[in-house]
């Protein structure tokens, strides 16, 4: 379901500010986790071939697993229609994912013998900013990820 897609206008806006958008659309009630991957690094992929922006393989790698594990709470917690957004100015990467769900994350207290839950706890480390957003129907959360390793956690 996700693609990367730019219509005139993005394209252009690419060409004069150096900002690449892409959008992709998921059922994550079937567990299309692995497609957001993809999606990230296609996206990540086509920002450096064909808007020459300077990326790093370790923010590829993080922005995955960003991915992962937030598709990985929309699956277990309000599986369904999910929105994928990202965005970048070659800098810095905002990837914003809504889902209908109403409960809104919150991380688990650090427990180095708790088995499994650490996923949003992973996210607050590796992510320069952290924001839930409850929305009319639903959240949108906004992380935000270094794309050069001088400036990673």
């Amino acid at each position: 379901m996700g693609q990367l897609t730019m219509n005139g206008r993005e394209r252009q806006e690419a060409a004069v500010t150096g900002t690449v958008r892409g959008s992709a659309v998921y059922d994550m009630a079937s567990g299309e986790i692995a497609q957001a991957r993809a999606f990230v690094r296609d996206f990540l992929d086509a920002a450096q071939s064909q808007h020459g922006l300077s990326i790093s393989a370790r923010a590829v790698e993080i922005a995955q697993l960003v991915v992962s594990e937030l598709a990985t709470n929309v699956c277990k917690y309000a599986p369904g229609p999910c929105l994928l957004d990202l965005e970048t100015d070659g800098v810095l990467m905002d990837i914003v994912m809504w889902d209908s769900g109403a409960v809104l994350p919150a991380a688990s207290p650090a427990d180095p013998t708790r088995i499994g839950q650490h996923g949003l706890e992973l996210v607050l480390l590796v992510c320069q900013s952290f924001a839930v957003h409850r929305e009319p129907v639903g959240k949108r959360i906004r992380v935000q990820i270094p794309l050069h390793d001088t400036s990673m956690p």
